[in-house]
């Protein structure tokens, strides 16, 4: 599958996400996908992040062959946790709306 102009293969991808890939980002304004936006706001928030909470919504089927995208809104950073929702586009539509609360690994874990 071709993908729209302005994506790149995303690299280093968990185990999970290498067996649901390929996964594309395009940096901009919009984001990137959930787990992954926290990882490109860079220093401000480096460091190691796993998920606590993850809900998911599933409002509409993907079909076959649809080109699907994250918009993502990181809601609140701090120095434990952070708190991060996401909308999963169609062809115009919302598909899944996916809520999660990832914490910052500490020393040792």
């Amino acid at each position: 599958m071709s993908h729209p102009e302005g994506f790149r293969p995303l690299t280093g991808l968990s185990p999970f996400n290498t067996l649901v890939g390929p996964l594309y980002e395009r940096r901009d304004a919009a984001g990137v996908s959930l787990g992954y936006a926290l990882l490109a706001e860079g220093e401000k928030l480096a460091g190691n992040f796993f998920t606590v909470h993850l809900a998911i919504d599933y409002a509409s089927p993907a079909r076959l062959g649809d080109w699907i995208e994250s918009a993502v809104e990181i809601q609140q950073a701090g120095s434990r946790l952070a708190f991060a929702n996401c909308y999963l586009v169609a062809g115009g539509r919302r598909i899944v709306r996916a809520s999660a609360i990832f914490a910052r690994a500490g020393k040792g874990e």
